[in-house]
């Protein structure tokens, strides 16, 4: 083997999911990997069954100290303005959209020495993502805000609980069928924007639970540029669309100024709201888990759910379908010598190119 791994803790809040599970973790040992797991308490799947699997068992944030040659495997930012960028990581940094505290990552990287290989940019030879949250996004996505449509209904507009991870997809699919019941209106107008991707599909399948048809736009539909003005046509309007490059916004503050407008809510799935690529520019900081939902100024009360972890919310089925997709390069750089993994090559090139 020429590469090793470690799993390490997650330090953003409410964190739970994992880009490694124990039963690929224990595929990988059985291979003769070498996999330390740190002990975290929020992690989905209990320490123990990585002891199980084979894995040696690590303290939380104890990875500082591991040999440089272990891959420190993750899944969101790394929140500690202390730590010492020496080794080779692969998590989701968000630092190559002109995020806020971006450049002062690659600084700390270039200055450390260690390479960042961010896992929304490991791509195949179509440049297609090898793995992705996309399809429990737009599901989480499209069910808080099918919730929250429904839960407005007959409750204070302040008063929406604090998002939680479920267990199970059917205790929030109840949980939300619960609010529907309540409603006066249960058939809420919802648009989708990036319908034909995982995000996209992902919403689609959550709203057909409920028999919820929405409208479905893509590329083909948004090409002309924005702003739209058949979004206001809509309760609910989902943004599952990935933006590589600036076009004009879907959606501005001049358009939701029109009193014809009836939406209610905006779930921006794709949550990029302090970048420059941001195509629903009316807001420019993620929402919390207490307080998911930001109510905005216009004629009409529209709110945006922002969060931008919202498959930890669904931390079980999430963490396995991820680890399940990322598996077969993990497997192949353990394995392979001499040279990375295609999709390994071309992030180290994107982060080569941010760090020259």
């Amino acid at each position: 083997m020429s590469a090793k791994i470690w799993l390490r803790a997650e330090t953003k809040e409410k964190e739970r999911r994992t880009s490694l599970t124990p039963e690929n973790a224990h595929k990988l040992v059985q291979q003769g990997a070498h996999i330390v797991v740190e002990n975290d308490p929020h992690r989905i799947f209990p320490i123990n069954d990585y002891e199980e699997a084979g894995c040696e068992i690590a303290p939380a944030h104890s990875w500082q100290q591991a040999p440089l040659d272990y891959y420190i495997l993750g899944l969101k930012e790394i929140v500690d303005d202390t730590v010492k960028f020496k080794h080779n990581h692969i998590y989701f940094a968000h630092v190559f959209k002109g995020q806020s505290g971006s450049q002062e990552i690659l600084k700390r990287y270039k200055e450390d020495g260690g390479t960042l290989f961010d896992l929304e940019y490991l791509t195949d030879q179509n440049q297609r993502r090898i793995a992705a949250f996309g399809h429990w996004a737009g599901f989480a996505g499209a069910a808080f805000a099918l919730d929250r449509f429904y839960h407005r209904q007959y409750e204070d507009l302040q008063n929406y609980p604090e998002l939680r991870s479920y267990p199970t997809i059917e205790e929030l699919l109840k949980t939300i069928a619960q609010k529907k019941e309540k409603a006066p209106i249960n058939n809420p107008k919802v648009m989708i924007i990036g319908a034909l991707g995982r995000c996209g599909k992902g919403a689609a399948e959550l709203l057909n639970h409920f028999d919820i048809q929405a409208t479905s736009w893509d590329y083909q539909e948004t090409k002309i540029g924005g702003p739209f003005e058949k979004i206001l046509e809509h309760d609910i309007m989902i943004n599952a669309a990935l933006i590589l490059n600036k076009i004009p916004p879907f959606i501005d503050d001049q358009l939701l100024r029109q009193s014809e407008s009836i939406l209610k809510i905006i779930a921006d799935v794709s949550c990029d709201p302090n970048s420059d690529l941001n195509p629903i520019p009316i807001y420019n900081e993620s929402t919390t888990w207490e307080k998911p939902f930001l109510p905005l100024n216009y004629p009409h009360p529209v709110e945006v759910l922002s969060v931008d972890n919202l498959p930890s919310t669904l931390p079980l089925e999430s963490s396995i379908d991820f680890s399940d997709q990322l598996y077969p390069w993990l497997e192949e750089l353990v394995q392979k010598k001499g040279s990375l993994p295609l999709p390994f090559e071309n992030a180290k090139k994107v982060f080569a190119d941010f760090t020259k």
